[in-house]
């Protein structure tokens, strides 16, 4: 019998589910198997260039801390898939929210009526917002969504064109997000030109204003205001800036907290000129630092707050957060999305809210932070030459290695004097995938970042912490 190529390929594909369930019709929730997964790895190659991965294989389910692989491989997970799972893979509560919406309704178009996840959310959210002010919500699905919401929102509220943002932002690959993204240049290589009307100044990071780790916080959020100062008199007037972006942990910029007098100079600017202040927590947000939120810490107002990721703990959900005298100047239909705000994953965001009360996330993640800077400040303690750096806050946290392989190396003071072996970072993240824990780096210093779950148990933590400090041990003698 003759079969088109598409036929060939659909029958191909189903042969690689377990024979009891192509005889029934349904589909295996096993989808690669040790005797198959070489068969279903070939289709690799035909997944876009674009990707990368840090890991080879295919991932097939995850327990809290843990993920396995189809080869047997058990995982210990640092990454949360980028800071999203914050409540460990499958939690229960929330998987079960997710099912049980999924057989009610799936998709209640957000132009078209309400649904009731959407509503009961929002409800769930008000009282856990950083600033009373922040009562109009607009639900997406990722993050880098937002972001063009909210810039989209302060151009159109303000009638104004231009938007500042940090040196060493990401804020996501979309066309607009990609603008105020400035970590790295891979995001947006290429691409030009990029949307227009965006400027930056520095980061109250040491690298960026040439310095060193022990640069006086005090100096480096007077160097950055000062640049702010000199941006609004140089190149973007107050009366065409709309707003100021930045996230209150940079994160693919390195993991590093901004100051609190550097957050209260933001909103003294912004009120001064009517400029509206965008606070990312797409990352940060969520329990991730020890709060709901990072801006918390600096008792700021946002105008516009972001967040995405641990929202939903792995359903695509993101929202955009304001105030009704700013929202209530949208047109109607003027913001929208066909999947914005799925009724599956706000249910699954609303499982999230009720777990980190009843579990007590934010408690354990102040517990366990506290054991992991001790932790890492006596793995640096022991190896002072190979590692320069160790900050964050509550679960977001980063180790940065004295590589002299950064932009700044040729004339970077301590990178010229350090002994560390080379692309340190990389070589002991790839040593902690061997050794059975998935790790990240970040950034274009030297950095490896630190995003387990925050329910994570101690002697989790503990396990990731000693086979970090395995790997840097087995780099160093390497050299």
């Amino acid at each position: 019998m003759f079969l088109t190529r598409s036929a060939r390929l659909y029958r191909q594909s189903n042969n690689l589910l377990p024979l009891s369930s192509r005889a029934l019709g349904v589909q295996s929730h096993t989808y690669a198997t040790s005797s198959d997964a070489a068969s279903l790895l070939e289709y690799g190659g035909n997944v876009t260039k674009g990707l990368g991965r840090v890991t080879e294989g295919i991932m097939t389910s995850g327990k809290g801390s843990y993920v396995e692989y189809h080869d047997g491989r058990k995982m210990l997970d640092f990454t949360c898939g980028i800071g999203v799972t914050n409540l460990g893979h499958c939690h229960p509560k929330v998987s079960k929210a997710a099912a049980d919406q999924c057989m009610n309704i799936v998709h209640a178009q957000c132009s078209i009526a309400f649904h009731e996840p959407y509503l009961r959310l929002v409800q769930k959210l008000l009282p856990i917002m950083p600033h009373a002010s922040l009562d109009s919500f607009f639900l997406w699905n990722s993050g880098s969504e937002a972001v063009e919401g909210a810039i989209k929102m302060a151009r159109t509220v303000t009638k104004r064109q231009n938007i500042i943002c940090m040196q060493g932002a990401y804020h996501g690959r979309t066309f607009g997000a990609m603008a105020v993204t400035k970590s790295k240049t891979i995001y947006s290589q290429g691409v030009a030109p990029l949307m227009p009307g965006v400027f930056s100044i520095p980061f109250p990071f040491w690298h960026q204003l040439g310095g060193t780790p022990d640069l006086a916080e005090s100096e480096q959020v007077k160097q950055c205001l000062y640049q702010l100062d000199i941006l609004l008199a140089q190149q973007t007037a107050p009366a065409d800036t709309a707003a100021i972006i930045l996230e209150p942990v940079l994160g693919e910029g390195g993991y590093v907290p901004a100051p609190t007098a550097f957050l209260e100079g933001l909103r003294a600017v912004c009120d001064k000129h009517g400029i509206l202040l965008i606070v990312d927590e797409v990352q940060s947000g969520f329990g991730r630092t020890g709060k709901f939120f990072s801006i918390e810490y600096s008792g700021v107002r946002p105008d516009i707050l972001i967040m995405a990721k641990g929202l939903a703990n792995g359903f695509p959900l993101s929202a955009v957060v304001s105030r009704k005298e700013i929202t209530d100047k949208l047109a109607p239909g003027s913001m929208g999305g066909t999947y914005a705000g799925n009724a599956v994953s706000c249910a699954a965001a609303c499982a999230v809210v009720d777990a980190m009360h009843e579990e007590n996330i934010l408690e354990n993640v102040n517990a366990r932070s506290k054991e992991l800077f001790s932790a890492l400040k006596d793995i640096k303690t022991a190896h002072p030459e190979h590692i320069l750096d160790v900050r964050g806050r509550g679960l977001m946290v980063a180790v940065e290695f004295a590589t002299p392989s950064g932009p700044g190396a040729a004339h970077d003071a301590v990178a010229a004097r350090t002994g560390a072996p080379a692309q340190m970072a990389s070589r002991v993240a790839k040593k902690c995938i061997e050794r059975g824990m998935i790790i990240l780096t970040t950034s274009v210093y030297e950095v490896v970042r630190f995003i387990p779950p925050l329910n994570i148990s101690g002697t989790d933590l503990k396990k990731g912490a000693d086979i970090f400090r395995e790997a840097i041990e087995e780099v160093i003698r390497e050299g």
